[in-house]
């Protein structure tokens, strides 16, 4: 199973103007340090790896208030914040910035999340002002999600900031292989689209072609996240990941806290506050936060609509 959910992962597709690529993960936490929520360091181990990660759920509200920060703060935008930059074959050499997560339903239905991975979010400028830039982060988790039944895929979703969209799997858009569907990178804030072109994600889960806060994703820079994935599969009731070769680290999975900085207090040099949204916010959760156990294709369930074709807007 794990073969075939690599021949069906999506292909993504990177703003030709992207800075900020794929990352990988073990080198993130290796430039990191674990502090709480007032700053204090927290006696992890050294050195802190994708396979010992969850050892910081001891500290901090069961890991909750933690918060892997990185070295040299956020406003530093270090080197190592700009990943790896495919290659022209999709290739990202050894860095490892994708997981693949399977788990399996009732009625036969398995849903695969493809996770990637990118050290830093830019978030976008309000009506394309670079002035008024909101959102910026250290750690950013986005996903795809096909859902199988019966082994034959059905649908797919795209995550976008705090929502996303839905469609057919017939609907999507195929890399030149007509199996493997095609994602869409919005440049800096990664957010997944099934299109190219300006989305405004002003309004969760609508999806127009103009507005104030207008993701930008073009056919830029190819990847193919599936070579390097690491792969697993998630028990719902146990809760509980296991490698599918029985040798990828699991601990990280299990980190309960932020995948990054926290956001900087309001009198820090260079951040902004205009009407509570912030350039410099928290870093986000990890893959198990994702709702792996959603009933629908769509971690809502109750507004998750399953679009049969492809359009530019929510409508």
């Amino acid at each position: 199973m794990a073969l075939k959910n690599r021949q069906r992962a999506p292909v993504v597709y990177l703003s030709a103007s992207e800075k900020y690529f794929p990352s990988d993960i073990a080198a993130h936490i290796a430039n990191s340090r674990p502090v709480d929520g007032n700053g204090a360091p927290l006696a992890a181990p050294s050195p802190l790896n994708p396979g010992n990660l969850d050892s910081l759920n001891a500290f901090a509200n069961g890991g909750a208030d933690v918060f892997l920060t990185s070295n040299e703060g956020i406003r530093a935008l270090p080197g190592w914040f700009q990943g790896t930059r495919p290659a022209t074959d999709g290739s990202i050499g050894n860095t490892r910035a994708s997981v693949i997560v399977t788990v399996a339903k009732a009625n036969n239905v398995l849903d695969a999340f493809y996770f990637y991975y990118y050290t830093y979010n830019q978030g976008n400028w309000v009506f394309d002002n670079p002035g008024l830039e909101f959102g910026d982060h250290v750690g950013d988790w986005e996903h795809t999600m096909v859902r199988f039944a019966n082994g034959t895929p059905q649908s797919v979703y795209y995550s976008q900031h705090s929502g996303g969209q839905a469609f057919q799997y017939s609907a999507v858009e195929k890399h030149s292989d007509g199996v493997r569907p095609v994602v869409y990178v919005a440049k800096g804030s990664h957010a997944n689209y099934a299109t190219p072109g300006p989305h405004d994600h002003t309004i969760p889960n609508f999806n127009s072609v103009v507005g104030p806060l207008v993701d930008h994703t073009d056919r830029g820079v190819f990847w193919d996240p599936a070579p390097n994935a690491y792969t697993y599969t998630y028990d719902v009731g146990a809760r509980s990941f296991a490698a599918y070769n029985g040798a990828d680290p699991v601990s990280y999975l299990n980190f309960a806290g932020k995948w990054g900085d926290k956001q900087l207090p309001d009198k820090t040099p260079g951040q902004v506050n205009i009407f509570g949204q912030r350039k410099y916010t928290s870093g986000p959760t990890g893959p198990r936060d994702k709702k792996l156990d959603r009933s629908a294709v769509c971690p809502d369930s109750k507004n998750c609509w399953v679009r049969p074709i492809l359009t530019p807007r929510d409508e």
